[in-house]
């Protein structure tokens, strides 16, 4: 079972996915941007940082 902030990735990946391809009035990309929210709280509750989720922000100098 993947960690919480792996978890919180495959969703904000899965979710970005979906709103390029369907827009965000599709079902779909609803739920996956609600299950992306979810999951997020998860990790965060778990004691990880909102930047954690992004690593190209992390490498570039920021925190």
């Amino acid at each position: 079972m993947p960690s919480s902030i792996a978890r919180a990735r495959i969703t904000h990946y899965a979710a970005m996915r979906a709103l390029a391809r369907h827009g965000v009035r599709h079902p779909v990309a609803r739920a996956l941007l609600a299950a992306a929210a979810g999951a997020a709280v998860s990790a965060y509750t778990a004691g990880h940082h909102v930047l954690d989720l992004h690593d190209e922000f992390r490498r570039k100098g920021h925190r």
